[in-house]
């Protein structure tokens, strides 16, 4: 088990910034490709960004390119999401997602084995 804790989520305005963290309690997180998924009411959860073991590639839905950052301290075991000029269609439950046996991020819910409670980000026009 891997439990997964976001945090930093809240109300911002059109074009404001968030972090987002998602901390794990497990002395192995290096071992675990990681990926950031939102949820907006009444829509399925789909990808936002994902991160590979070592950090050293990203990768990001066509929407959030340019304005989102995903990257990860194995220090601190700790995965962020940086979000910037934050728009309302940006509003959604995000959620921190782990898997050990993948080798990239993958964009599908099911890749991924361990997911957290879920934060929620809301903009406001």
């Amino acid at each position: 088990q891997v439990p997964l804790v976001e945090s930093g989520g809240g109300l911002v305005q059109s074009g404001g910034s968030l972090r987002l963290s998602c901390e794990a309690s497990e002395r192995t997180f290096s071992s675990y490709v990681m990926g950031w998924f939102r949820q907006a009411p009444g829509k399925a959860r789909v990808f936002v960004a994902g991160i590979t073991r070592s950090g050293a590639s990203t990768s990001y839905v066509d929407s959030v390119k340019g304005r989102f950052t995903i990257s990860r301290d194995s220090a601190n075991n700790t995965v962020y999401l940086q979000m910037n000029s934050l728009k309302p269609e940006d509003t959604a439950v995000y959620y921190c997602a782990a898997d050990r046996h993948l080798i990239i991020p993958a964009s599908l819910v099911r890749a991924y084995e361990y997911w957290g409670q879920g934060t929620q980000v809301t903009v406001s026009s």
